[in-house]
């Protein structure tokens, strides 16, 4: 055990005298050329969107209602994999499913000049929900700094390609807007990894922007008639644990 302390991690105090030595944990561990492990990400996401011409009171199919990207909350699980290049990189795979709920406010201002023609424009506030299950692979690549004893910070980007598997529908009335069932996202962010007896632990936040536009045009309702773009945007929080193994 004398062997495994580190006089550099020595704390003394004012007499010079060392009060306790930092263990460095996981000696070897960035020697290796493969790292495995496995994520929990809670998120929180929304569309970002462009509103029709329909939406001005210029357009001769004037919706009169305006539209409002909401925040909701999700989540992810998934496994990772790290390979190693050099000494400060890496690939990393971390294929996972995620659990999305996305809405779209809509509020009236005004009036549809045919409301005979359109009958399902709202008369209040409404909320259109697209609940999605979607299968996530990203390949993004890993800049780590320098290990300082039992941690070190690191930057991390690339692109997410997603595949919708299920949808989850609530009420019909809900649910009259449809989302592409595949995406391919540009990611970065920024984390920390720290270094435990027996594994590492990297929380790492993480901001998601949809290069697909995922609207896709539906019934002849205030909703559709609306919208002309939706991409994808999601702040995540991955709380990663790799195997010290």
């Amino acid at each position: 055990m004398a062997q495994k302390k580190s006089l550099t991690g020595a704390n003394r105090g004012k007499s010079g005298r060392v009060k306790s030595v930092t263990v460095n944990n996981l000696p070897g561990y960035d020697s290796r050329w493969l790292h495995l492990g496995m994520y929990v990400a809670p998120n929180f996401s929304r569309y970002k969107i462009e509103q029709s011409a329909a939406a001005f009171p210029t357009a001769p199919n004037y919706t009169g209602v305006s539209a409002n990207s909401v925040i909701s909350p999700g989540g992810s699980v998934g496994f990772l994999a790290d390979v190693r290049i050099g000494d400060y990189g890496a690939f990393n795979f971390a294929p996972g499913v995620s659990f999305l709920t996305r809405r779209i406010e809509f509020k009236p201002y005004g009036y549809a000049q045919n409301t005979a023609q359109y009958p399902n424009d709202p008369e209040e506030i409404e909320d259109q929900e697209i609940g999605t299950t979607q299968v996530d692979f990203p390949l993004l690549f890993k800049l780590k700094s320098q290990r300082r004893r039992n941690s070190r910070v690191y930057l991390i980007g690339g692109v997410k390609p997603s595949f919708t598997i299920g949808g989850r529908k609530k009420d019909t009335e809900q649910t009259l807007l449809e989302a592409s069932r595949s995406d391919v996202a540009l990611e970065y962010g920024v984390g920390m990894d720290l270094f435990y007896p027996f594994f590492k632990f990297s929380p790492e936040l993480r901001f998601s922007h949809g290069l697909t536009n995922l609207y896709v045009p539906g019934n002849n309702d205030v909703y559709s008639r609306s919208l002309q773009s939706m991409k994808s945007n999601t702040v995540t929080l991955y709380l990663n644990i790799w195997s010290g193994r």
